[in-house]
């Protein structure tokens, strides 16, 4: 059982309420200054836990917080929980901030997020953010930060030893490896049989108060803001926000656009239904292998839209599993019966009788069954797309083009910088500089562009 303390240095203005998780079972309740380093907040909670300031790390969203680091830079929301962990050797010395490669190349790009305005359509200038995510919270879309935990205690205690280069690396399970100091058990067994232990990354809404270490949301990878100012698939437009589909090429369609081809489809009822991904679209262009499997996407669409594509979906769910639906006109109730059964009773809904065959009254004797009764089953959810358009309107060769030309100068020395790859945390390579810089905010790497930013 967790045991809560409350305390505070003083009374503090524009404070923060944080919570400072130990890995000895207390949570400590605490107000920050802003303003307060990392080294007031191990003075405020060493005489806690028995420890002088110096036996004591602050780990957040990863990586260990140095002393010098300010709480106002370390991109903390209302009720944020950080760790403090007893040091049992003395760590090797690292920028407070950030790592190098292991290479000792620059490490790379990022995603950020960029919120939405009150009619979820577009985010307010000024901004620079790549992750996006439906908050089952606050009901909608709104801006994420990315957050890592260990995969086997769920434990925020964790330093990751690399940082995340794309969504593979975040989405899939696995990917890459970190130092947990939990000191749970759990993980003491995994580090005796010398199995790696794993980074868990995770999503957080950043615009309600922070609801504690499980307060998640479905990062929808698919929305970016458009850097590389590709032209929307349909209507042509470059737009700064696009829908990305999951095909090979990528192609780019504009929000307002991809809300059309939804409520289209959805109107036509041509939606399939994935055995795996559910009630889905694919790629308009036709590609292959391009359904969506981050079936939240759809929440782009109206709430009445949303509400009906949910019914669309429970009732082919029903007729793909041999069901039938209640022909009477404001039911419409989903009945699993045996397929030899021709007399169906609607028990749970309206209690109409009717006949499997033709959806008519139960009769006995032969009926007319309709040749085209489920024709729109069968119906082809191709698009009707411009073929240049959808040669221009590719994410990924647009990608590639803007490699291969962007270079961006290191905000310290000014040296010509261009970008491979990988995420947005720059290293200058020029000897005797070495400063670690954002590309997308071209400023130092912060905390705030790890939440926001960390991979492209």
């Amino acid at each position: 059982m967790l045991q809560f303390l409350s305390f505070s240095k003083k009374k503090i203005g524009n404070s923060l309420s944080i919570y400072i998780k130990t890995n000895t079972g207390n949570t400590l309740s605490v107000d920050l200054d802003p303003t307060w380093d990392i080294k007031n907040v191990k003075e405020l909670v060493a005489p806690q836990l028995g420890l002088d300031p110096g036996e004591v790390k602050i780990i957040f969203a990863g990586k260990e917080l140095g002393d010098s680091i300010t709480i106002s830079e370390c991109d903390l929301g209302q009720q944020s929980t950080l760790h403090a962990i007893k040091i049992t050797k003395k760590p090797p010395p690292v920028s407070p901030l950030i790592e190098e490669s292991d290479e000792g190349k620059p490490l790379c790009e990022t995603l950020n997020d960029r919120s939405f305005s009150n009619d979820d359509t577009q985010p307010p200038s000024g901004t620079k953010v790549h992750f996006f995510v439906y908050c089952p919270t606050c009901k909608g879309l709104k801006n994420g930060k990315l957050r890592v935990r260990c995969h086997f205690c769920k434990s925020g205690a964790f330093t990751v030893h690399a940082d995340p280069q794309n969504w593979t690396d975040v989405l899939e399970p696995k990917q890459i490896t970190g130092l947990c100091e939990n000191g749970a058990e759990f993980c003491a067994d995994i580090l005796d049989n010398r199995e790696p232990t794993f980074a868990d990354f995770y999503f957080k809404c950043s615009e309600h108060t922070s609801l504690g270490e499980d307060d998640e949301a479905v990062p929808l990878y698919l929305i970016r803001p458009n850097l590389k100012d590709v032209p929307c698939l349909a209507c042509a437009d470059v737009n700064d926000l696009v829908f990305v589909f999951p095909c090979e090429g990528g192609h780019v369609t504009c929000l307002d656009c991809f809300r059309q081809y939804c409520s289209t489809r959805l109107r036509e009822r041509q939606f399939w239904q994935h055995p795996e991904f559910g009630y889905t679209l694919a790629c308009p262009a036709g590609c292959p292998d391009s359904f969506i499997k981050e079936i939240h996407h759809f929440r782009l669409l109206s709430e009445n839209q949303y509400v009906q594509y949910q019914r669309f979906a429970t009732e082919e769910f029903v007729l793909r599993s041999g069901g039938v639906l209640c022909p009477q006109p404001g039911c419409g109730m989903g009945i699993l019966a045996d397929p030899e059964c021709t007399k169906i009773t609607c028990i749970s809904g309206c209690g109409y009788v009717f006949c499997r065959l033709c959806l008519q009254g139960y009769h006995i004797g032969e009926c007319h069954i309709s040749e085209d009764v489920n024709s729109t089953n069968n119906a082809d959810c191709s698009y009707n797309v411009d073929p240049a358009r959808a040669a221009e309107a590719r994410w990924d060769e647009a990608s590639k083009v803007a490699i291969k030309v962007l270079t961006k100068p290191c905000p310290k020395c000014r040296t010509p910088t261009e970008r491979d790859g990988g995420c947005m945390h720059m290293v200058c390579t020029r000897a005797g500089c070495e400063y670690h810089w954002c590309w997308v905010c071209q400023t130092a790497w912060t905390r705030d562009c790890m939440g926001s930013h960390w991979f492209g």
